[in-house]
């Protein structure tokens, strides 16, 4: 039997969805997902309630938030279980009580009942902590005297307080509700070993995968597109949809009563989704920052008003859909290039990046024609990136004006064209639905990254405030600890994201 008395910390990225907004709901076009360093953690370890016969105890915390404490008690009955939240908690969180009930409904099928038992017998501690930008720190920064900017960020500690609640906290649209439940489901599966056994680690992961895409799909009241789950899972990558009919037959809470139905439905072998995941990286010294827009928007009517216009007027939306996919593909496949002139070519490819730095986008065009042949190739993308990518939002504005929704809302669209004008800027647009959630810019240097700043701090419509996350280079889930990662090492030697964990 395995060691009952591990810690297994997972932890899985947010999303920034730079293509495909709306698109992606529809399995007939791709959306480009590229998955953020900022990540969710779970901690899971044994915990001070001591039974060898149940119910167990298992207490989760999300120490970010006031009133995060929740418990949670488990008798097992052969293949069945008895799941109760406890009545003295202040507060419910639907999204970790669905997590927990149904993995462990699941868990009664696919583990032995004594290991179960014995794993479960000190109950479980269950720490859950989002990277500080999940949620917006206004009030920190205020609170400590500081000016909105990436340097104030950076003072702020890991896993900072919220001073809220989980219900009123402001979030930053990086995915956060995806990303708790993969990291939280991985977790458990991983924690007891439940992970291992399909048949090779591409068909575990596709194993948590499901069992996630199914959870958050059933806490959120609907089978969404996915690719929030999707990239927490396999990190930056272009993304086609499963077809929603996978997961219909189980999306009702009844599912509970009848788990080999729904095992039978997220393991690989025995359903075939048919999603649609190729990895993708932003070539090297493309950097990618996002900022959070003060003013928000609800994403779920926005999606809602664009797909009420597209069902009214089926055939001036189709047509635009298609262009705009088409030029949303046109996008990824020239960064794709990109990337592998950077491989075939990197010297050039480092002059041609430098020298693009120094000048606006606007500008790239002139210099093709004055520099030596094998720096052309490089210079020539940029432009088509640049080009197309204003066709992408042009689309954008198109589909605000015809659908009456702001997509690319008039004050974005001015905010993020004083972001073109900054030398070395390859890209500005609304992420995922638009709206005035957020922004994302690709710049080609430091320099940018400080313009662009510059232009944040300064853009008087609406308060921008930056976020520190880049793309994540670790990509989809991570063990952080446990399963001969991370074991044994002294805290000194875990990463600053691990020691903080498991100090909280």
């Amino acid at each position: 039997m395995p060691s009952t008395d591990r810690t297994t910390i997972v932890s899985a990225p947010g999303k920034v969805l730079l293509a495909g907004g709306y698109l992606v709901l529809d399995p007939a076009f791709t959306g480009l997902v590229v998955a953020t360093d900022a990540r969710f953690y779970t901690l899971i370890r044994p915990g001070q309630h001591s039974t060898t016969t149940g119910p167990y105890k298992i207490v989760v915390r999300s120490p970010q938030f006031n009133n995060a404490t929740w418990t949670y008690w488990i008798t097992l009955q052969g293949t069945n279980i008895d799941f109760s939240p406890s009545k003295e908690d202040e507060s419910r969180n639907t999204f970790v009580e669905l997590a927990l009930n149904y993995s462990f409904a699941m868990l009664a099928h696919l583990v032995p009942a004594e290991t179960l038992n014995k794993f479960l017998e000190s109950g479980l501690d269950i720490v859950i902590a989002g990277n500080n930008d999940f949620y917006s720190q206004r009030k920190e920064l205020e609170k400590r005297g500081l000016h909105l900017n990436t340097e104030s960020l950076k003072q702020i500690p890991l896993f900072a307080s919220t001073h809220t609640t989980l219900s009123k906290v402001n979030k930053t649209g990086l995915g956060s509700s995806a990303a708790l439940i993969t990291s939280l489901v991985a977790a458990i599966f991983i924690h007891f070993d439940a992970s291992k056994l399909q048949q090779d680690d591409t068909t575990n992961t596709q194993f948590l995968h499901n069992i996630a895409q199914f959870v958050h799909c059933l806490a959120q009241g609907k089978v969404g597109s996915g690719f929030d789950v999707s990239s927490a899972v396999w990190g930056s990558h272009t993304y086609r949809r499963f077809s929603p009919e996978v997961l219909q037959p189980v999306m009702h809470q009844d599912a509970i009563q009848d788990i080999p139905a729904l095992l039978k439905i997220v393991t690989p072998k025995e359903t075939a989704w048919d999603n649609v995941v190729v990895p993708f990286k932003l070539a090297p010294r493309l950097h990618l920052m996002l900022a959070d827009i003060d003013a928000g928007s609800h994403t779920p009517t926005l999606v809602s008003n664009v797909l009420k216009w597209r069902k009214t007027k089926p055939e001036e939306a189709n047509g635009l859909w298609a262009r705009l996919g088409g030029s949303n593909d046109r996008v990824v496949e020239l960064l794709k290039d990109l990337d592998q002139v950077a491989k075939n070519q990197p010297v050039a490819y480092d002059r041609s990046i430098h020298k693009a730095g120094t000048v606006t986008a606007s500008e790239w065009a002139s210099l093709v024609n004055q520099t030596i042949t094998n720096e052309d190739a490089t210079l020539e993308l940029l432009v088509k990136i640049y080009n197309e990518f204003l066709t992408v939002r042009r689309y954008l504005r198109e589909m605000s004006k015809l659908s009456e929704v702001p997509v690319e809302p008039e004050e974005q669209t001015r905010l993020l064209n004083a972001c073109m004008t900054v030398p070395g800027v390859l890209m500005a647009g609304v992420p995922g639905a638009g709206g005035f959630d957020a922004i994302f810019c690709i710049v080609l240097s430091d320099e940018s990254r400080r313009g662009v700043e510059s232009v944040w701090s300064g853009f008087q419509e609406m308060s921008v405030g930056p976020l520190l996350c880049q793309e994540s280079v670790e990509g989809g889930l991570v063990v952080e600890l446990g399963r001969g990662h991370g074991d044994g090492k002294p805290l000194s030697e875990q990463t600053p994201n691990v020691q903080r964990l498991l100090q909280l």
